[in-house]
């Protein structure tokens, strides 16, 4: 290897950085794009069955996957249409093949350099073997010679070593995003033809222990029918339901009390 590099000359500098590039972003890219990872089977068909349950946790749902989070975002809007729905999970997966695109263009750039820089370092070896000729005057150093092109060859050899599994890896990641960006649009369309026949009220809840809460309220806070008074509140503050003077006029306790 460190011949090769040496015989190179520098130009095998960036084809070797090319190369470590390339080995990084496919590695990466084999751990990120898996399916069950970003678009578990059954899914869909799993919110289906928590929807005619009557209730669906969404921040389960958002954790879950990133097409749970496509999911949950169209559950959001619900209540707004099937199109609102629609709209807002088509929105979400963007944002969802952007992630799985992700360093594939870089990919792509370094398939289609490495020949060309392996390409360069032939011309610019070449270029000395003629030069050597010239000033050789004479077929005498033929062998020599030789020997100065199969190592300007070197780099043409090293660069399209690097490109081909680049490029076989990077048609790989593409076939893999279109076949899960596929089934994500499945299973997305399995939920909003459900929701469309759905009958009742969707609820949603979100939070950890899956309680469906109202606006501002605390985690672990039971929600309660009324409100409570403290226990040691004058009686003439309070407001019972057997008081006739305690109407909800919004008039305060008290209000229209005789005096």
């Amino acid at each position: 290897m460190l011949e090769a590099l040496y015989a190179g000359g520098v130009l095998m500098l960036p084809i070797l950085g090319c190369s470590v590039v390339a080995l990084t972003i496919i590695l990466e890219r084999l751990w990120t794009l898996r399916r069950r990872r970003i678009a578990p089977k059954g899914l869909g068909q799993q919110v289906c069955e928590l929807i005619s349950q009557g209730q669906v946790n969404v921040y389960w749902l958002e954790s879950h996957s990133p097409l749970g989070n496509v999911l949950a975002a169209g559950l959001r809007n619900a209540r707004l249409g099937n199109e609102q729905v629609r709209a807002r999970m088509q929105e979400s997966a963007v944002a969802v093949i952007h992630d799985m695109e992700r360093f594939l263009s870089p990919l792509g750039t370094i398939a289609a350099i490495t020949p060309l820089l392996g390409l360069l370092g032939t011309v610019v070896g070449m270029i000395d073997v003629f030069a050597v000729i010239v000033d050789a005057g004479s077929a005498e150093r033929a062998q020599e010679l030789a020997g100065g092109i199969s190592q300007a060859l070197v780099t043409t050899a090293s660069g399209l070593t690097v490109a081909i599994p680049a490029l076989m890896f990077h048609r790989y990641f593409q076939r893999c995003v279109e076949d899960i960006t596929v089934n994500m649009e499945e299973q997305a369309g399995q939920v909003v033809e459900y929701i469309s026949h759905h009958q009742g009220e969707l609820g949603l809840a979100e939070s950890h222990d899956g309680i469906d809460r109202r606006p501002g309220q605390r985690p672990g806070q039971v929600p309660e029918p009324h409100e409570r008074l403290p226990e040691d509140l004058p009686a003439y503050m309070r407001r019972d339901a057997d008081d006739p003077y305690g109407g909800d006029d919004g008039k305060g306790a008290g209000a229209g009390r005789p005096s």
